[in-house]
């Protein structure tokens, strides 16, 4: 698992969203974007994660920033999170993860004892120019958003 690191150009990538309509990185050309991957909607920890950003996405609009957030989830799990959680940005499906092989963020992890593949939690944000400016790689769920309003903030 190679992540990738602040200064490497973000693989182009096309997924579908919540409305299984395609969303591209090319579509926010000319805008920040903050690629946030999860493990699994509707979970507690990426429940917590998502309304933090739901409840800062103003500002982070206001900054140009706009977010995504990507997991294996299949399309149709996908307007459920978003309804029950009332959540105001767009998810992406990458159920076979290729997305997430691209920014090195799917690769071994333990659980109770378990060794499975999947998504580490890692948020990239891109800048304007299709370039990682910053990756996110120390935070706990509850103050993802907090960190990274402090990153954009200074």
């Amino acid at each position: 698992m190679k992540t990738l690191q602040a200064g490497d150009k973000a693989p182009q990538f096309s997924l579908q969203n919540q409305n299984d309509d395609t969303v591209s990185l090319a579509d926010f050309a000319g805008k920040k974007v903050l690629v946030y991957f999860y493990p699994k909607a509707m979970t507690p920890g990426c429940t917590v994660q998502a309304q933090g950003l739901r409840d800062v996405n103003e500002e982070l609009l206001s900054k140009n920033v706009v977010v995504l957030g990507i997991s294996p989830d299949a399309v149709k799990r996908l307007p459920k999170f978003i309804e029950k959680e009332n959540l105001n940005f767009t998810l992406l499906s990458d159920e076979d993860h290729v997305v997430a092989d691209a920014f090195g963020v799917w690769g071994p992890k333990k659980f109770m004892g378990k060794e499975y593949d999947g998504i580490h939690r890692l948020t990239f944000l891109i800048d304007e120019n299709g370039v990682v400016e910053h990756v996110f790689n120390k935070f706990k769920t509850k103050e993802h958003h907090i960190v990274v309003l402090d990153y954009l903030n200074n």
